[in-house]
Parts: structure tokens; C-alpha cells; sequence
């Protein structure tokens, strides 16, 4: 019989997206379903997503909970996939503007563990009781939103006294945490005794993430270099002594990205197709992408992207402190994101020193991310840490060549353009070691090479373009994952 899976997560592509989580939880069910997998989605019912549902309806009444007043479960359908999937209603807690988790001025919602309490409990109660003839018996949460759900079912298990539905709890960025003042634990409905170092609490606080690494019966992350690095204390952001501990039930399982959304060779949002074998159209990308962005028009200069949450952890630093020297070399720059103000203001600062050399775009844009991986010609992504990345993924596919640092996914996904990796034909991009100026600047002058040499560059666009990383792997490896838990 096939395993009932219930995903739990903040958001999913196409309702809601903030970051690469929404993709991974759009595309990883589809790939398990179509694989015979009983899956569904649980997910919060933000406006976005529960108008997004496809016919849907009302389920039941959940008892009124962490202040919410009145809490409906609604059932429909993604519209992409049509990937069954539940959302939660609950108007006091979920039905605000803007931001799924923070407000107009860029803190955090003060009562957060409240709204995603409601989530982790919400899922124990439909692997405890089911739904509508339907009963999960394995709970799949995803970062640190879904972190309590794991508790949830202990301290319910432990109240009946009947076994807990088993549970795999993913990290997708163990810098995310979900943290909160340990006086709001009573808040939580759990028991005094998960508050403890053997628990939930982490330095004096409480700590949604370390609930799901501790009482979930299986920890993945979304690269096997990443699941590595998070046991190590420069990467382990003080958990990794409990990541040692719990070990042998980690493990690392790349992401992928949806080959039918991201293929150059079929993309709406291009306005010239390509693909491995015919690469005119992407030269067409690029003029005309350089048009759009308001850049010159220069066929032989480098293009080089940024597409990323402009946040410390992407390395974009590096970028800035780079971006003179790579104009110099005669390459031009453009971004698209948002994310923290001094980064946002330092590109418009450097896009207004250098017109038609600099284009910035802050904001989210889903048609124009395909069409700056459609026109670049390397992409960055200097991350000081990266637990799987899919901007790297995408680049590959569009033949826009990563130019990334060794860490976690980046390292197990883009080969770099040494000369070994050039005489095997293995080389897809470029990879730096330090997350130093340096490093950085070192690899940006080999992709100056490497560009400056037409034969070699084809060859590495290429072989890029023909990696394939697509959810049919990741899906299968998930799903034997549960069964060693049905074992």
C-alpha cells in the first residue's frame, strides 16, 4: 500500500513564494505522487493561498487555538499540479498584507509562534484523528514554520498513549531558526518538559527548528555537502553538537528544480527559445534582455547575474567589492531581489554610478527571473554558506555559467572550469574556495578567460546546459527514506 505523506510548509509555488522553499514544496510532492505516493499538502491559509486553491471547499472546524478565534480547514488543488492540499483558515492569525512573516517594517510578526503553532498542531491533529476519510501516516515538515509538528505528535502520542505517526523534518536553512522569548512557551500548549536542553530550549529561548531536529524521527537537508557542513561548529549555527548526536538519522538529499517550468527550449517568459544543441536564441536573450535593463547593447561584453535574496548570506559583498575590477575587464552587471536595506541601497548606489553598465532591480519578478537567466552569461552566487541553491540549478539549465563558492549544494552541483575538468569535459562553471575579494575576483578574471576563448566557452555552455537535476532522484530518495521507517 502506498505511504499517506502529508507535507507541511509555510508556502508553495504557485500559491506563495518568498525564496526557494516555495519551490521545492511545489514540486516535490508532484514528483513523489507521480511516482504512486498518497500525498497532500498542509499549509497556512494566507490570503494568497487560499484564493489560490482550485475548488475549494470547507472541511471542518478546528477548535479555536493560539488566539486565533475561529480556525475552518478548506481542501482544493494547487493549480499547476492540481497536488491536493489543505489550508487553514484562521483570519486573527493569517489575513494580514504584505509579508507571510514580517511587516511593513521589516520585523518580524510579534506573535509568529502563535501562527505557526497553529501549523505543527494542525497536522498532529490529521495524523492523530484524519480528515475527511483520509489519515496521514507519515508527517513531512519543511524549515523551521513546520519545526513544532514533530513535538506536537510526541506530546499527543504520550497523552493517548497510542504510537505517534512517524515523522521527516527538512532543513532547508538551519540559519533560520524561529526563535522566540521563553516566557511565551505557555503559549505553545506543549508540556513543560519539552522545555528543556533535551528539547525545544536553546539558550534561554525556545527554538521551532530544534523541535523538529529533536523529536523528528528523520532529519534531511537539501545537499549532502550541506548535511555535512551543519554538523561542523563554523556551519552548525550552535546545533551542531545535536546534529552529531542525532547522526545516523541525517542525511543530505539534493534539491531539483521542475524541468517543465525551467527549460529554455520551451520558457514563455523568453522572448526567443533555445536549447544544448541550438544556442542562436540565447544571444537574442541577451540583446534584448541588455535593452529592457537599459544596458548598452554590446554583444562581447560579459554579462554577469545576480538573482537572490540580498542577505548576508549570499556573498554579495563580494559582488560589490568586485564590481569596479569586472567593469574594468569590460563585463556589465545586473541584479534582481530585495532583501536587506544596506545591500539594497549599496547596487542602487553602484547601478547610478555606472548607467547603461549597472541595471538593478529590487523586488520579486518571476518573468524576469527567467529572462536574466535566459540573457546572462555567468551568473554569482558567492554564498558564504548555501545548504542546496537552486539559482545555480537554473543557471545551468539556461546556460548562464554559475560562478559559485565551494560550499554545500554549490559544491555538489557546479564543476569548476579547471584545466583537468576542461580536458574531460566536466566543467559547467566556476568555483572559488575562500569567501574572500580575492577568490572571488580570481574566479570573475577566469570567467573573463574563458569567455575570451569562443570554442571553450561553447563547450562548458554545453555541458552545463545538458545537467540534469530534475525531481524524479530527490522523490525517490525521500520515499526511501519513509520506508526505513515502515521497516
Amino acid at each position: 500500500m502506498a505511504v499517506a505523506v502529508l507535507h507541511v510548509a509555510a508556502e508553495c509555488y504557485p500559491l506563495l513564494k518568498t525564496g526557494g522553499l516555495a519551490d521545492v514544496v511545489g514540486a516535490l510532492p508532484a514528483a513523489q505522487r507521480a511516482l504512486g505516493a498518497d500525498v497532500r499538502l498542509l499549509l497556512p491559509g494566507f490570503p494568497t493561498i487560499l484564493d489560490g486553491l482550485v475548488d475549494r471547499q470547507p472541511l471542518a472546524e478546528l477548535p479555536a487555538c493560539h488566539g486565533a478565534r475561529t480556525v475552518r480547514l478548506w481542501f482544493g488543488h494547487t493549480p499547476d499540479s492540481a497536488m491536493p492540499a489543505y489550508a487553514l483558515e484562521a483570519p486573527g492569525l493569517y489575513d494580514r498584507s504584505g509579508n507571510p512573516y514580517q511587516g511593513y517594517d521589516q520585523r518580524p510578526y510579534d506573535d509568529n509562534h502563535r501562527r505557526f503553532a497553529l501549523l505543527g498542531q494542525a497536522a498532529a491533529r490529521l495524523a492523530n484523528e484524519g480528515i475527511d476519510g483520509w489519515r496521514p501516516t507519515l508527517l513531512h515538515g519543511h524549515d523551521w514554520h513546520a519545526g513544532l509538528m514533530p513535538a506536537y505528535l510526541r506530546a499527543t502520542a504520550r497523552q493517548s498513549g497510542r504510537p505517534a505517526a512517524a515523522s521527516v523534518f527538512t532543513v532547508h536553512n538551519l540559519a533560520y531558526q524561529g526563535l522566540f522569548p521563553a516566557q511565551k512557551y505557555g503559549e505553545l500548549g506543549l508540556p513543560d518538559d519539552f522545555f528543556a536542553i533535551e528539547g525545544l530550549e536553546f539558550y534561554g529561548q525556545f527554538s521551532f527548528l530544534k523541535a523538529g531536529l529533536f523529536y523528528s524521527d528523520r532529519i534531511a537537508t537539501v545537499s549532502p555537502s550541506y548535511a555535512r557542513e551543519i554538523q561542523t561548529p563554523e556551519f552548525g549555527c550552535g546545533l551542531d553538537g545535536l546534529l552529531r548526536w542525532r547522526a545516523t538519522d541525517l542525511c543530505g538529499i539534493l534539491n531539483g528544480v521542475d524541468q517543465t517550468l525551467w527549460n529554455p527550449a520551451a520558457d514563455t517568459a523568453l522572448p526567443t527559445n533555445f536549447d544544448a544543441e541550438r544556442r542562436e536564441g540565447k544571444r537574442r536573450c541577451k540583446a534584448l534582455l541588455q535593452q529592457e535593463l537599459g544596458l548598452e547593447v554590446v554583444a562581447d561584453a560579459p554579462l554577469f547575474a545576480v538573482v537572490s535574496r540580498l542577505t548576508e548570506q549570499k556573498g554579495l559583498h563580494r559582488v560589490l567589492g568586485g564590481a569596479v575590477p569586472l567593469l574594468a575587464q569590460g563585463g556589465q552587471l545586473c541584479l534582481l531581489g530585495s532583501g536587506e536595506p544596506a545591500i539594497e541601497a549599496a547596487f542602487k548606489a553602484l547601478a547610478q554610478a555606472h548607467p547603461g553598465r549597472v541595471a538593478v532591480r529590487l523586488g520579486f519578478d518571476e518573468a524576469l527571473s527567467h529572462r536574466l537567466f535566459g540573457g546572462a552569461d555567468v551568473v554569482l552566487v558567492p554564498s558564504r554558506f548555501e545548504p542546496c541553491g537552486l539559482t545555480q540549478l537554473y543557471a545551468l539549465r539556461y546556460g548562464a555559467l554559475p560562478l559559485v563558492r565551494r560550499t554545500g549544494g554549490l559544491a555538489d552541483t557546479v564543476r569548476d572550469a579547471s584545466l583537468e575538468n576542461l580536458a574531460d569535459d566536466s566543467a559547467t562553471g566556476f568555483v572559488f574556495e575562500r569567501c574572500e575579494q580575492d577568490d572571488y575576483d580570481a574566479a570573475v578574471r577566469r570567467a573573463f578567460t574563458l569567455y575570451r576563448q569562443p570554442a571553450a566557452w561553447d563547450q562548458v555552455q554545453r555541458r552545463a546546459m545538458c545537467c540534469r537535476f530534475g525531481w524524479d532522484g530527490p522523490a525517490e530518495a525521500y520515499l526511501a527514506l519513509y520506508r526505513t521507517l515502515r521497516e
